[in-house]
C-alpha cells in the first residue's frame, strides 16, 4: 500500500499512547488525548477553511470501518459539500420528523418544573439552574434537544475556562453539570421530544472519551510553570501578538489573578510616567474585598505604555468586540503555546509536580516558588499575591503593605522573567513586614 493512504496498522492503533494526531492518510487521523483516550478524526479543507470532524472512538469503529467512513466523506468534500454541516442538517431533520421541537433551554425549564419537589432547598435549586445557565445554555441552549449528540456534550464539558478545560479545571462542577444535562435530556426523551440514547450518559459513552473525575480532580494547586523554565516561556510569550498575550504578560509581571487583569481599567493606574507607578485595585474587585496596591516594575510600565487605549472602552485589555476579555481568552494563549511546543516535538510547559500543562492561575504559584527560593520574607510575598496574612488582630496592627519593598521585589521578579540573574537578593528577617 502506498504511503499516501492507509499508513497506520491495527497494531499501531492499539499501541500508540503519546498524545497527538497520527495520519492514516486521506484526511483520516487517529487522535490520542493526553488522558490516553483514542478516537477517529477526519480533517478536510473546503473553501480555504480546514475543519476537523469527529467520527467516534476506536472501540466503536475499527480501523477498516473508520477508513470506509473517511472514504465516503472524501467524496462529499470533492463534491463541494461540508460533511459537518450535512450531519447537523440530517440530525436536525431526523429530530424534527421524530418528535416535536424543543430547545435545550426550554427543556431545562420543563425539567426544573418537574423536579421542584426533589430539591432539598432553594439554594440547591439555584445551584442546579446556575450550572446549566452558565456552562450548558451558551453552547447548546438554542439547539433542538432531539439534535444534541455526544460531540455537543463534549463541547460543553471541554470549553475553556480559567485553568484549562471545564472538565480539567472545575472537575466537580463539570461532573455535576454532566449529570444535570443527562437528567434534562432524559426528561425530554420521556416527554417525547427526543429519541435514542442519552448523549450525556457516562457509562459506555462519555466514560470512553473523558478521564475519570477522580483521576483529575483538582487536589489544590493549579498547574504551574517551573521557575527554571520561566525565562524561555516568557520570551516565547512576548513573540505572540494580540491583546490576550499582553494581558498574560502583565499578569506574570504583577502576579495578579486573571479576573483582576481582565477587569482592569485605566482609572486604576496611577503615576505611570512618574517615580512610583502603581496599579490600585478597588476592594469590590478583590477576592478578599480589600483594596490592593500593586507596585509596577519598569517592564510592566513599558507594557502599559505600549498598549493602545481603545476609544469608548475603559478596559486596559479590552476584548476585540468590546467589553472585557474572557477566561478563555487568557487560558487560550497558554494552551496554544503548549500546542506549539508539542507540535515542535518538545514536552512543552509542564508543571514539574503534576506533569500537566501550566495555566494562567498557576503562574502565581511560580512567583511564590521564586520568592521562597530567593529568600523573600513569606508575608511580603503573600501580600504581593493579595492573600490574607495573619490573624485579624495582626492585620489590625499592621498598617503598612510594604509597598516600596515590594516594588524592589517585583523589579527583581521582572528581571527573572527576562532571564537576568538576581542572586544579590537581601535576605529578609522574619517579622520584618
Amino acid at each position: 500500500m502506498g504511503r499516501g493512504i492507509h499508513r497506520l496498522s491495527a497494531v499501531e492503533v492499539k499501541t500508540k499512547t503519546k498524545p497527538g494526531h497520527y495520519a492514516d492518510g486521506g484526511g483520516l487521523y487517529l487522535q490520542v488525548s493526553k488522558w490516553g483516550t483514542k478516537s477517529w478524526v477526519f480533517k478536510f479543507t473546503l473553501g480555504g477553511r480546514t475543519r476537523g470532524m469527529g467520527l467516534g472512538p476506536i472501540h466503536t469503529y475499527s480501523l477498516a470501518e473508520a477508513r470506509a467512513k473517511a472514504g465516503d466523506l472524501r467524496k462529499t468534500v470533492a463534491e463541494g459539500h461540508d460533511p459537518i454541516e450535512e450531519r447537523k442538517e440530517a440530525l436536525a431533520q431526523l429530530a424534527t420528523e421524530a418528535a416535536p421541537a424543543m430547545t435545550f433551554a426550554q427543556a431545562v425549564e420543563r425539567t426544573l418544573e418537574k423536579k421542584e419537589g426533589e430539591f432539598r432547598n432553594d439554594k440547591h435549586r439555584k445551584q442546579w439552574r446556575s450550572t446549566l445557565d452558565t456552562y450548558a445554555s451558551p453552547v447548546i441552549g438554542a439547539m433542538d434537544v432531539g439534535a444534541i449528540t455526544t460531540q455537543d456534550i463534549l463541547r460543553v464539558l471541554s470549553q475553556e475556562t480559567n485553568g484549562g478545560t471545564l472538565w480539567e479545571a472545575k472537575t466537580e462542577t463539570a461532573s455535576r453539570l454532566r449529570g444535570r444535562i443527562e437528567a434534562v435530556l432524559s426528561q425530554a426523551t420521556v416527554a417525547g421530544f427526543r429519541t435514542g440514547d442519552n448523549p450525556a450518559r457516562w457509562a459506555g459513552n462519555l466514560k470512553e472519551l473523558l478521564p475519570k473525575p477522580s483521576a483529575i480532580a483538582d487536589k489544590g494547586n493549579q498547574p504551574a510553570l517551573a521557575v527554571a523554565e520561566l525565562p524561555a516561556w516568557f520570551a516565547a510569550l512576548r513573540k505572540r501578538d494580540g491583546i490576550s498575550a499582553r494581558a498574560i504578560e502583565f499578569l506574570v509581571l504583577t502576579a495578579a489573578r486573571s479576573g483582576e487583569i481582565r477587569g482592569m481599567v485605566w482609572s486604576e493606574v496611577h503615576d505611570l510616567d512618574g517615580d512610583k507607578p502603581m496599579w490600585v485595585i478597588p476592594a469590590q474587585r478583590m477576592k478578599a474585598k480589600r483594596e490592593h496596591r500593586v507596585p509596577l516594575s519598569s517592564e510592566a510600565v513599558k507594557l502599559l505604555m505600549a498598549v493602545p487605549q481603545v476609544e469608548g472602552s475603559d478596559y486596559v485589555f479590552p476584548a476585540v468586540r468590546g467589553g472585557s476579555l474572557s477566561d478563555m481568552a487568557l487560558s487560550g494563549v497558554m494552551r496554544r503555546m503548549q500546542e506549539a511546543e508539542v507540535k515542535a516535538g518538545r514536552k512543552g510547559w509542564l508543571d514539574p509536580r503534576s506533569g500537566r500543562p501550566a495555566v494562567p492561575h498557576g503562574l502565581r504559584s511560580t512567583f511564590r516558588d521564586w520568592a521562597a527560593e530567593k529568600g523573600y520574607e513569606r508575608d511580603m510575598a503573600e501580600i504581593a499575591l493579595a492573600h490574607t496574612v495573619g490573624s485579624e488582630v495582626e492585620r489590625a496592627y499592621r498598617r503598612s503593605d510594604v509597598i516600596e519593598r515590594r516594588r524592589a521585589m517585583m523589579a527583581a521578579w521582572a528581571a527573572t522573567c527576562r532571564g537576568e540573574r538576581t542572586d544579590n537578593v537581601v535576605q529578609l528577617h522574619a517579622g520584618a513586614v
